[in-house]
């Protein structure tokens, strides 16, 4: 081992910058980002489907159940007294060959309990295609 023992010509001060420091920091931020970049852009590659609204085209042997904002439903034009004769009803269409599909209309007011005991008689009645019914966007219903 050697002692440098400094003169009085090399008692100047160092404006060098001391950059080991820095190559210290910048060489673990490259080794987190080299580990991390592939666990982020790791995904599935799949083709996304484009949605279109497609208009629905009503089949005669379709069926329109309607529940108005007093939660009223509707068979097609006949008032129902309650969720049981809605049930009786999916029940009897639910053994049709081909079996139709049940289309809701529900109005834009109408709690979405009163839908979903709709749905569930469906289910329970055995129906195996729901669908709603609703207004195109930009249309105004008054």
């Amino acid at each position: 081992m050697a002692l440098h023992i400094a003169t009085e010509e090399e008692d100047e001060v160092m404006s060098a910058i001391n950059t080991t420091p820095l190559v210290d920091v910048m060489l673990v931020l490259l080794i987190i980002f080299l580990l991390t970049i592939p666990v982020a852009i790791q995904t599935v590659p799949v083709h996304l489907p484009i949605a279109n609204n497609v208009p629905t085209v009503s089949k005669p042997e379709n069926i329109t159940v309607a529940v108005d904002a007093d939660e009223n439903v509707y068979w097609g034009p006949e008032k129902l007294a309650d969720n049981a004769a809605l049930l009786a009803r999916i029940k009897e269409t639910a053994v049709r060959q081909p079996q139709p599909e049940i289309h809701i209309r529900g109005d834009k007011e109408t709690r979405f309990e009163a839908i979903g005991r709709i749905i569930v008689d469906c289910q329970r009645g055995g129906i195996a295609k729901v669908a709603f019914i609703t207004e195109p966007q930009g249309a105004s219903n008054n």
